[in-house]
């Protein structure tokens, strides 16, 4: 009687424990997001001048919209150690703790040279006080067909860089940086 129950306690237990065992771990990625940190490129030039920036706030990540008056042509967008002016090198400061370098292969002048984008403050394209991602998005100039922006962020956080046609025959560079990973 005393083996039996001894077997019957082993025999709960390993029972037991088995319904008290977690699972097998699955991390699902935030928002449902697997976009990831590495650079993002698309080597094509454009004839579109840029003519706008601007950001927003979304349930999952702040977005950096660059408007521009013709189709998008190329882009490189990727975190850098310090982000730098286009033409001079030079530091261009901002807050944060990581730095996303942000090139859109299109001017900010047109042909004549004349600025179809010209920043009322440079160090401050947009307020985005507040978000929960950004940080503070600077103006690092326009320089031999290319055109640079600084974005702080809080942290090296996953991002996606995407374009879309419109509004009338202009298109958008988006930039969309998570809150989390």
């Amino acid at each position: 009687m005393k083996t039996f129950r001894v077997w019957l306690i082993a025999i709960l237990m390993a029972v037991g424990s088995g319904l008290v065992a977690p699972g097998p771990a699955s991390a699902a990625p935030y928002c449902g997001l697997v976009w990831g940190s590495l650079v993002k490129a698309e080597p094509a030039l454009s004839q579109a001048k840029l003519t706008n920036v601007r950001t927003g706030q979304h349930y999952c990540f702040d977005r950096l919209v660059i408007d521009l008056n013709g189709p998008v042509g190329g882009y490189t967008v990727r975190y850098v150690p310090q982000v730098t002016q286009d033409g001079s090198g030079l530091p261009v400061p901002l807050r944060g703790q990581a730095f996303l370098q942000i090139t859109a292969n299109a001017p900010a002048y047109d042909d004549n040279g004349n600025a179809t984008y010209n920043p009322a403050n440079p160090n401050e394209l947009t307020d985005v006080n507040g978000y929960q991602t950004f940080r503070q998005a600077a103006w690092a100039g326009s320089f031999e067909g290319y055109s640079t922006l600084g974005l702080g962020v809080r942290a090296r956080l996953p991002f996606r860089v995407f374009s879309l046609a419109g509004p009338d025959t202009g298109s958008r560079l988006v930039i969309d940086v998570a809150h989390f990973w």
